[in-house]
């Protein structure tokens, strides 16, 4: 093999890689959302949260009002609704992708019961359990940090790395 040939090899591989790695990082910088047949968050209007009073139930969505976002359907249960969400989504959507804020705290996902809930400087955190979100209650600023720190890599993690636990 000549020079010539080696070179051009190793850049067209230098080019491979690099385009590699930028297809990981722009799908670790835009996950989806946890989703089901129900719609993200299992049908939940997600805008609806910020006017309720702690402890108050999810508001189911419904299939009249909806949205494509982050590659998931969202429900409302008004167009008002979906159009406050539509104009702001970021306002609106739940933290780590809408999985359980405690397990992204410990660097693994879990899906979420929607009405284990809480608003923490206007953001939206979601729970597996209202058991879980009691114990993420107890250091809520710590676990968000670690959760912060954790996200988006927390999606792969248990996958990859076996650490999959029960909380």
């Amino acid at each position: 093999m000549n020079t010539r040939n080696s070179i051009f090899s190793f850049t067209r591989l230098i080019f491979v890689l690099a385009a590699s790695m930028t297809a990981m990082v722009a799908q670790a910088a835009d996950p989806d959302f946890f989703s089901t047949k129900k719609g993200a968050i299992r049908g939940i209007d997600v805008v609806a949260y910020f006017s309720l009073e702690p402890g108050d139930k999810a508001v189911k969505g419904s299939n009249e009002f909806t949205h494509q976002h982050g590659g998931a359907t969202w429900k409302f249960a008004s167009a008002e609704n979906r159009d406050k969400f539509i104009a702001d989504p970021e306002a609106y959507l739940p933290q780590y992708g809408g999985y359980c804020a405690f397990a992204v705290s410990h660097n693994f996902t879990k899906p979420v019961n929607p009405d284990a809930w809480h608003i923490e400087d206007g953001k939206l955190y979601l729970n597996l359990s209202h058991g879980v979100k009691r114990k993420w209650s107890k250091d809520i600023p710590g676990f968000i940090s670690r959760a912060d720190a954790n996200w988006p890599t927390a999606l792969t993690s248990c996958e990859e790395h076996g650490n999959c636990r029960k909380i």
